[in-house]
């Protein structure tokens, strides 16, 4: 990769996930920017700013480790679920470019509570799971760790230090007006990515220590700044390496796969005496989609195929 030219500074990078290498250093990332993708599955909800902030950062988060699957078709599921915190479910998912999630918590513990919530106090005891699921080969792979550290990128690079084995750099940004959120992941894979068994990765490999270094001079307001392309980050914080190589760039969306066809077809399996307790006092089956929040009402005469 040469130097961004003057040109590509006019692209802003929004709603888009850019993949890079170092070579010479065994690393691979993701960097991701959401703008008009983050309002539109904002707007479907009446989030409060804490519980809108940190579902920008899952979104973002989900964007990056969606991002890097391998088969076009498969889907990451990412969800973090607690006992004893104010958000008690939260569930985001990727495939083929489109990023959906949505957050369930109780409204009046988070009015009580006195500062901005950190994570522990968001989530309380709890854990994420994160799901990949390979369409072409049916293959399902989930790793669960407990939901611990000041931020969700902190849980995440847990994740892959406990899960996954992999030596990880996460950073997630939101900025001030909460209409942009930013994200980095890089990682290590001394032996490629069809190498030995990842127990045999070094946390502390020389190469690594030399590419975190770097990547923790990233800022956030650097994450979210409309005014600065991806590629010209990059360079910024690589600049010295001898060859950054650009992968793949993921255009971005909001996507939610309920519809009405979909829903009819779910509920016309269940058996007619199943349906008929279904039914509400105005005489339909209301599905409710938590993640764009939307309800659909079915009559019987709709459910007739």
């Amino acid at each position: 990769m040469s130097e961004p030219s003057s040109a590509a500074a006019l692209a802003t990078n929004l709603d888009e996930a850019v993949g890079f290498t170092l070579p010479g250093r065994h690393a691979r990332g993701r960097l991701v920017r959401l703008g008009p993708l983050l309002d539109e599955i904002l707007s479907a909800h009446d989030y409060p700013a804490p519980v809108a902030r940190i579902l920008s950062e899952a979104l973002t988060l989900t964007a990056l480790l969606g991002a890097m699957l391998k088969e076009a078709g498969g889907q990451l599921t990412m969800q973090a679920q607690t006992e004893s915190g104010i958000v008690d479910l939260l569930v985001c998912d990727y495939k083929a470019g489109e990023v959906r999630g949505y957050v369930r918590f109780d409204p009046e513990r988070l009015v009580r509570e006195a500062s901005l919530p950190s994570l522990s106090a968001l989530f309380g005891k709890g854990y994420l799971a994160i799901t990949f699921d390979q369409e072409a080969s049916s293959e399902r792979y989930q790793g669960i760790v407990p939901l611990e550290g000041d931020s969700l990128a902190e849980a995440a690079q847990s994740f892959f230090g406990q899960s996954e084995q992999i030596p990880s750099l996460v950073r997630l940004a939101v900025d001030d007006t909460g209409h942009v959120a930013g994200g980095i992941l890089i990682q290590h894979l001394p032996e490629g990515e069809e190498g030995r068994e990842r127990i045999h990765t070094r946390l502390d490999h020389p190469e690594w220590e030399h590419v975190r270094a770097l990547a923790e001079t990233i800022k956030g307001s650097e994450l979210v700044d409309r005014d600065l392309p991806l590629d010209a980050l990059l360079w910024r914080l690589f600049h010295e390496e001898d060859e950054i190589r650009l992968l793949s760039t993921i255009r971005l969306a909001k996507g939610c796969r309920c519809n009405f066809e979909y829903i009819r077809g779910v509920i016309s399996r269940f058996p007619a005496d199943e349906r008929d307790q279904m039914i509400d006092d105005d005489g339909f089956i209301s599905v409710d989609c938590e993640f764009c929040s939307r309800v659909f009402p079915f009559s019987l005469t709709d459910l007739e195929i």
